[in-house]
C-alpha cells in the first residue's frame, strides 16, 4: 500500500495504519492494522452501508493520535448526487476509539443497514514483516450481547480484542451491524471502543502498566500541548524551517513508548510502523539530538536500558555482561523465543553510545545524581568494550553474531547484509569492525574519565582511561588510514584488511574526537565533496563505490540522521560552512516532506530530481529522523554547555534568516540564543 493512500495515527504504544476510507483490510504482507506491543489486534475493520463499500471525499490526520474521514457511499462517478455523508473520527490513545456519525441530506426518510465488519490475525509484528503468517495457537471470536470478543491463546500467550458501542449493536463472529431509520435532515452517531488486552503468565494484563493518556481527545490534546509548552520556543524569520521543528516536537510526542512493567516511564521509539519499541542505539542517537529540547528524555532512556543491560552469556540473545540491548519486543516470536528480541543484544555501538550519553546528558543537565547512580552500569559497559567485544585482540570492536539464525550479521548501525564491503564490492568475512564504532569507543573513554574523576572519586580509573583512549587514537589513525583516498576505511576484516570504501561513517569519526587534526580537513572536503554530498546530503556510500545505489537502503541513500551527527562533527573541528551547507540540505529536503524527514530518502544530486526522492519503504515517523532538525538546530546555534554555562556561536546559512530560540533548559536554567544567516554558500563551489 503506498503512502499516499494510507492513514497513520499513533500514540506511543498503539497505532493504526488503514486505508483513507479507514478502512483496514491487512494481509500478512501488510503493516495496515491496529497494532500495540508487537501485534496486530485488528486485520479487518470495513464500513459499509446497505452493503455498500464507502469512498473518501476527504480525510485529515488531525493530530499524531487522531484522524477524521468524510466519505460517501458508492463510486466516485456517483459522488455528485450522493444523499448520505458519513464522518468517521478517529483516536488512539490507551485504547482505540471511532465514532461514526452518519447524516440524511435527502428529503425523504431512509432505513439504513450499517455494519462494520470485524476481525484480527493477531499476527506478530515480524511475522508481517516477513510476510510469513504462521499462527501455532488458537484464533476464536466470541459474540456478545454487547461486545464481540476476538482473541487468539497460545498457551499462557493470550491477546484480545473486545469491541463495544455506544449504540446498541447487533454482534456476530465476524463484526457487528445497526438497523437505523433517519428522517430529512436527521444524523445518527455512535461511538466504537476498542480494547486491547495482552494476558500474560499468572492471567496478568501486560498493558496495565502503560503509560495511558485516556482515550478522551481532550486529555490527549491538553498533554500534547503541556509536551510543546515545555520545548524551546522558535521564533524564525524561515517559515519552513518553524514547520519543521514543530512537526519534530510533535512527531517527537507521538514516539513516546513505554517499556511493559516499568512504570509509565517514556523513550523514543525507533520508528513507524516496523520500529515502535524500545531500540538501545536509536533511543540514544534520538536522546542526544534532543537534549536542549526535551533533556527528560535522555534520564529515562538511561535509567531504562540500565536495568536491562546484559548480565550474563546467552548466544542466543547475544548477551553479555555489560552489553546494552539492541531491541526489545513483546509479541509471540519472542516470547516463545521464536526470535531472540526478548531483549536482544546484538549491536556493538550502542554500549559506548550509552556512556556517551550520560555524560553528554549531565554536561546539559547537571543531573550529578545519576552519573553516580548508573556508575556500575557504565563501568561494565567499558568492561564490555575491553573484554568482551575485541573478538580479534587488537583492541578494537569487533562483531560477529553468535545466533547464527535469527541474529543481525551487521550489527552496527548500517546493519542490512550488504552494508559493509571492500572496495571491489565482495562483502569481507566475520568478525568485521566499522569505523565509526571505533569512534565511540573513543569517545566514551574520554567522557567516563571526566566522570570518574569529577563523580566518582577514582582518579587512578581516569588516567587509565584516558591512557586507554589516547592509544586507540594513535592505533587507529594508524590501521585505519587509506593512504591513496585520503580518509578513513569503512571497516577492517579479521586480518586487518581495510574496507577501503568511502562512507558517511567518516563524519561520525569527527563527531567522537578520534580524527587527527592534521586528517579533519581532508575528512571535511570528502563530506562536502560531489562524491559524498549531493545537494540534499551525504548519502551512505560515494558515487563511484562498486555497491553505490542512490536508492540503496544503506549503500547511497540520505540518512537525515546520519547527517545530523556529521553536520555536528563538523562543527566540532570548526568546518562551520560545512556544517551549515549540510544543515542547509536537509532542513531544504524536510519541506518537500511537510517538515517530516522521513528514515532514508534518494541519494540522486539535487540538480538531476530538483526535489528529494522517496524511499519506497523508509519509517515515517522515525525517531532520529524526528531529532535531525533539532540537532541541526543546535549545530547552526553553536549550541554548547562549558562550564555550567550554555555557549552560543551561530553560523547560519544565506537565506536562513533571523533565528531565535528561547527558554533553552539545562542547569544554567533556562537561557535565550539568537542568530542572524551570514554566511555565502556559493564560496564553497569556489
Amino acid at each position: 500500500m503506498g503512502q499516499s493512500n494510507t492513514i497513520r495515527i499513533l500514540d506511543g504504544n498503539t497505532f493504526v495504519v488503514s486505508e483513507d476510507t479507514g478502512d483496514i483490510e491487512a494481509t500478512p504482507s501488510e503493516p495496515t492494522g491496529l497494532f500495540s506491543i508487537d501485534t496486530r489486534f485488528l486485520s479487518r475493520w470495513v464500513l459499509t452501508v446497505n452493503g455498500e463499500r464507502l469512498n473518501a471525499l476527504s480525510y485529515d490526520d488531525l493530530q499524531y493520535y487522531e484522524a477524521r474521514f468524510f466519505l460517501v457511499p458508492g463510486m466516485a462517478t456517483h459522488y455528485v448526487d450522493a444523499k448520505l455523508s458519513i464522518i468517521r473520527e478517529r483516536t488512539v490513545g490507551g485504547s482505540f476509539r471511532e465514532q461514526v456519525t452518519i447524516l440524511n441530506h435527502d428529503e425523504k426518510p431512509v432505513d439504513l443497514e450499517i455494519r462494520m465488519d470485524a476481525g484480527s490475525d493477531f499476527a506478530d509484528l515480524f511475522q508481517v514483516k516477513d510476510e510469513i503468517l504462521n499462527k501455532k495457537g488458537e484464533i476464536y471470536a466470541e459474540a456478545e450481547s454487547d461486545r464481540l470478543r476476538l482473541g487468539y491463546r497460545r498457551g499462557s500467550f493470550v491477546r484480545e480484542t473486545v469491541i463495544s458501542s455506544s449504540e446498541s449493536a447487533r454482534y456476530d463472529r465476524n463484526g457487528f451491524a445497526y438497523s437505523v431509520h433517519l428522517e430529512p435532515n436527521e444524523q445518527w452517531e455512535t461511538r466504537i471502543d476498542v480494547q486491547t488486552h495482552a494476558i500474560g503468565p499468572g492471567g496478568r494484563d501486560l498493558r496495565m502498566g502503560l503509560r495511558v493518556h485516556g482515550t478522551e481527545r481532550l486529555a490527549l490534546q491538553h498533554d500534547l500541548e503541556e509536551w510543546i509548552a515545555k520545548a524551546p520556543k522558535l521564533n524564525s524569520e524561515h517559515e519552513e524551517l518553524a514547520t519543521t521543528y514543530r512537526r519534530s516536537l510533535v512527531d517527537l510526542a507521538a514516539l513516546r513508548f513505554s517499556p511493559l512493567s516499568l512504570g509509565g516511564q517514556t523513550l523514543p521509539a525507533a520508528g513507524l510502523p516496523w520500529f515502535m519499541t524500545m531500540f538501545g542505539r536509536d533511543s540514544i542517537l534520538t536522546c542526544l539530538q534532543v537534549l536542549p529540547f526535551a533533556p527528560e528524555m535522555s534520564k529515562t532512556t538511561l535509567r531504562i536500558l540500565a536495568s536491562l543491560q546484559g548480565t550474563r552469556f546467552d548466544d542466543f540473545r547475544e548477551e553479555d555482561p555489560g552489553r546494552i540491548l539492541h531491541e526489545m519486543r513483546y509479541g509471540e516470536t519472542a516470547a516463545f523465543e521464536e526470535q531472540p528480541h526478548s531483549p536482544y543484544y546484538g549491536s556493538v555501538d550502542a554500549t559506548p553510545l550509552f556512556v556517551i550519553l550520560l555524560d553528554e546528558y549531565e554536561k546539559w543537565s547537571g543531573d550529578v545524581d545519576l552519573v553516580r547512580e548508573l556508575e556500575q552500569e557504565c563501568r561494565a559497559a567499558l568492561k564490555w568494550i575491553d573484554n568482551y567485544a575485541d573478538l580479534v585482540g587488537n583492541g578494537y570492536i569487533w562483531y560477529e553474531r553468535r545466533n547464527t539464525d535469527t541474529g543481525l550479521e551487521n550489527q552496527c548501525w548500517k546493519d542490512s547484509w550488504d552494508s559493509i564491503s571492500y572496495s571491489d564490492g565482495t562483502l569481507p568475512p566475520f568478525p568485521r569492525a566499522t569505523c565509526e564504532v571505533q569512534g565511540y569507543a573513543y569517545d566514551a573513554k574520554v567522557r567516563a574519565a571526566r566522570m570518574a574523576r569529577e563523580f566518582w572519586g577514582d582518579p587512578a580509573y581516569a588516567d587509565l582511561l584516558e591512557r586507554e583512549a589516547t592509544q586507540l587514537k594513535e592505533r587507529f589513525n594508524r590501521d585505519w588510514w587509506v593512504e591513496d583516498g585520503e580518509y578513513y576505511a569503512l571497516a577492517l576484516d579479521p586480518d586487518g584488511r581495510q574496507c577501503a570504501t568511502l562512507s558517511s561513517n567518516v563524519g561520525h569519526l569527527l563527531w567522537s574526537g578520534i580524527v587527527d587534526h592534521d586528517r579533519a580537513e581532508k575528512i571535511a572536503h570528502h563530506l562536502v565533496g560531489p562524491r559524498l554530498f549531493t545537494g540534499w546530503g551525504v548519502r551512505t556510500l560515494a558515487e563511484g563505490e562498486i555497491r553505490y545505489n542512490p536508492i540503496g537502503y544503506h549503500n547511497g541513500t540520505i540518512w537525515p540522521f546520519d547527517n545530523s551527527f556529521i553536520a555536528w562533527g563538523l562543527r566540532r573541528y570548526g568546518f562551520t560552512e560545512e556544517a551549515a551547507t549540510i544543515a542547509s540540505g536537509i532542513l531544504d529536503a524536510a519541506t518537500y516532506f511537510h517538515g517530516r524527514l522521513p528514515e532514508a530518502f534518494g541519494g540522486y544530486p539535487r540538480e538531476q530530481t530538483k526535489f528529494p526522492v522517496e524511499y519506497p519503504t523508509a519509517c515515517s515517523p522515525q525517531a532520529w529522523s524526528t531529532g535531525t532538525p533539532l540537532l541541526l538546530l543546535r549545530t547552526m546555534l553553536g549550541l554548547e554547555p562549558h562550564e555550567g554555562h550554555l555557549a552560543v556561536e551561530p553560523v547560519l546559512p544565506v537565506g536562513m534568516g533571523r533565528i531565535e530560540v528561547l527558554d533553552i533548559p539545562g542547569r544554567w536554567g533556562r537561557v535565550d540564543a539568537f542568530a542572524r544567516g551570514r554566511l555565502d554558500l556559493h564560496s564553497l563551489a569556489d
